[in-house]
């Protein structure tokens, strides 16, 4: 009987920052979640790093943690970024599909620490093997594209029947992100159950950004100047001038 993705090994993966800025913003914690099996155990890492910056009241309202928590337990982010890195590229040599929700916050934000940090890229990083991404964001917008709502993991977990105990814990949010993944699959194989997990990672680039597209027309038609990044799971750097940073392109990073 062949085996769904959905019934196999995967990971999950999440974070908790000083707020939202994938450019500026740091990593505070971090959890990478993985089970073998649905209804299997999980196997958990956590991290706390000192992020080197004051964590504003915004985002420890959010995520409960302090300066003086991170002070006195994390660890410096240097050797943090550099940690999560290592447990992920072990992950993608397993091929072993990795659970990110909204991936182009977190991997982008990952990315960008490791060009802060170490002046290496998260695709640098990982190796040759490169990461498998399930986003359950972009699962569910494509296969239920018209359901009206917000799709934050909250609202999602409430609407697929999912437990999500400790919201705003990078460890709490990795499971449940992981258990609404293996669920979406289940509930949906005519769409999804077909694909290998690799297969899976190249369709959600092109959904991502199709769906990236109808919201940048709406912000367009209702006169928002927001915009929005096509790219999934990782958004492309960018220099001072606001270009990508290419080979051919001659500016250097912003640190």
């Amino acid at each position: 009987m062949q085996q769904h993705w959905y019934t196999g090994p995967l990971a999950s993966f999440d974070t908790e920052t000083t707020g939202v800025d994938v450019e500026h913003d740091r990593i505070v914690s971090a959890a990478l979640v993985v089970q073998l099996s649905p209804g299997a155990p999980v196997q958990t890492s956590t991290w706390l790093a000192d992020p080197g910056v004051p964590i504003p009241d915004g985002a420890r309202a959010v995520h409960g943690i302090t300066d003086e928590h991170v002070l006195a337990h994390g660890r410096p982010a240097r050797v943090v970024v550099a940690e999560i890195t290592r447990a992920l590229a072990a992950q993608a040599r397993a091929g072993r599909p990795v659970v990110v929700m909204n991936a182009p916050y977190d991997l982008t934000l990952l990315d960008r620490e490791l060009r802060r940090h170490h002046r290496l890229t998260l695709t640098d990083g990982l190796g040759a093997a490169g990461l498998v991404v399930l986003d359950p964001r972009v699962l569910d917008k494509h296969v239920d594209r018209y359901r009206k709502g917000r799709r934050t993991l909250t609202d999602l977990c409430a609407h697929y029947g999912v437990e999500l105990t400790g919201a705003h814990d990078a460890a709490a949010d990795a499971s449940a992100a992981l258990a609404l993944t293996r669920t979406i699959g289940a509930r949906y194989p005519a769409a999804l159950g077909g694909l290998t997990a690799a297969e899976l990672h190249l369709r959600q680039a092109i959904w991502h950004a199709a769906q990236a597209r109808g919201l940048q027309s709406w912000f367009d038609r209702s006169g928002t100047p927001e915009r929005v990044d096509l790219s999934w799971p990782l958004r492309p750097a960018r220099c001072g001038c606001g270009r990508r940073l290419e080979p051919a392109h001659g500016c250097e990073a912003a640190a």
